[in-house]
């Protein structure tokens, strides 16, 4: 007899540099392909068909996440599921979990938040929140997307777009219910044009409207950070972690960040100076 199974909701967040995107792509790592493997790999279904894996947001290729989330079918209880899940890469971090009834979609999310961090600090960000205000409420996403029709407008509520100052820069945050592919990194493009005199406050207007549609430059991926996906239920079991495999990576990661820094600096510094021996014509 095959054992009972239940539909889980997991809360999880990744490190997106080290994959090409969410959704599984032939000879390439992806989160979705090391998701698929890994729950088999570590007996939480049988097959990755069993499990009928399904994500609220697919990211791209670059872009991290904090609070993405995933449904699936275990035979495990949740103590165990979020154990074994943990074990699938240390990059990956399943955090939380709740039951959910077999017809839960878990693309029909209440809200989705974004976090893009942005630096240096130099830009005016006071500017750049007056020009995120026209962002809010129901606008034309044709100019923010990719692969959308272009005869009519295409609508979008979005909740809030808030600029949050910091030493290094800032942290632009966004929130909506849904937001079409590529459309934070193109709201960050359109606050850099408009900041640049590129592009005029009336004509972003316009396009919001529903009444032109731009092209826009869309800002680099990794910086961008899937902050949350809510839909409205209380998360009922917690991961204790990290696992050590979770601590090594984190380790890693932290000594390249520092490796990384101390070059900048010698290098930075290593510019000959007039007058040092170096830069001094030798004479016979």
């Amino acid at each position: 007899m095959a054992a009972a199974t239940t539909r889980w909701l997991v809360r999880f967040g990744y490190d997106g540099t080290g994959y090409y995107g969410w959704a599984r792509q032939p000879g390439l790592r992806t989160v979705e392909a090391e998701l698929e493997r890994g729950v088999v790999r570590c007996g939480a279904a049988p097959s990755a068909v069993s499990a009928r894996i399904q994500v609220a947001s697919r990211t791209d290729r670059g872009v991290s996440a904090l609070g993405n989330a995933v449904a699936l079918t275990s035979s495990f209880s949740p103590g165990p599921l979020l154990r074994a899940l943990n074990g699938i890469a240390p990059d990956i971090f399943f955090t939380a979990t709740t039951e959910v009834p077999e017809t839960f979609r878990a693309r029909a999310a209440t809200a989705r938040v974004y976090r893009y961090l942005e630096t240096p600090p130099s830009h005016d960000f006071r500017t750049w929140q007056a020009v995120a205000d026209r962002f809010v409420g129901r606008i034309d996403v044709r100019s923010l997307g990719r692969g959308l029709p272009a005869g009519a407008p295409v609508w979008r509520t979005v909740e809030s777009v808030t600029i949050t100052p910091r030493a290094a820069g800032a942290v632009i945050e966004l929130r909506a219910q849904s937001f079409v592919w590529g459309m934070v990194r193109k709201i960050v493009g359109a606050l850099r044009e408009v900041e640049a005199g590129r592009l005029s406050l009336s004509r972003l207007e316009q396009a919001l409207r529903g009444e032109l549609r731009l092209t826009l430059p869309m800002a680099e991926p990794e910086p961008l950070l899937l902050w949350d996906v809510e839909f409205g239920i209380p998360w009922s079991d917690f991961w204790g972690g990290p696992n050590r495999h979770q601590l090594a990576w984190e380790r890693a990661v932290r000594n390249r960040l520092w490796a990384g820094q101390e070059m900048l600096d010698a290098l930075s510094q290593a510019t000959p100076k007039e007058g040092h021996p170096s830069t001094m014509t030798q004479r016979p």
